[in-house]
């Protein structure tokens, strides 16, 4: 990442519990409890049934490589080449992230390829949920 600040995501009400999350190092989703669907982004009732019954868990911080592209031009807090990605969790639910320690070229960049999260701390109040190539 460059020297220039990166954009900071701004916490409401309803993700406080994520970045709280990703604070200490947990990526939290919700689950709704009348049909059992996982969801993200946060949202006080379930995307699936409107069921207003939900609740917060840890995830395993395990996807894989759903789709992405490869942004070449500079933005402040990026150097170029950066991969955006969209990640789909072992969950279920599907988040954009960025995909970390591994060359951001087509070759290294492969479709359904296993990730694992690794978190990325800009300051006290954010911590990034990015992505990196699993291990093993």
């Amino acid at each position: 990442m460059s020297e220039a600040r990166r954009a900071r995501p701004q916490p409401t009400p309803e993700t406080q519990h994520f970045w709280d999350g990703t604070r200490i190092g947990e990526l939290r989703l919700q689950r709704c409890n009348a049909c059992h669907q996982a969801y993200f982004p946060p949202r006080p009732f379930c995307p699936h049934c409107a069921g207003r019954d939900v609740q917060i868990f840890k995830a395993s911080g395990k996807g894989r490589l759903y789709s992405y592209v490869i942004h070449h031009r500079p933005v402040p807090g990026f150097t170029p080449p950066y991969a955006i990605a969209v990640v789909e969790l072992a969950e279920g639910p599907r988040l954009m992230s960025n995909i970390v320690d591994c060359p951001q070229t087509p070759e290294a960049l492969q479709l359904d390829m296993p990730l694992e999260v690794a978190f990325e701390k800009l300051d006290d109040d954010i911590t990034l949920p990015l992505f990196r190539p699993a291990k093993g």
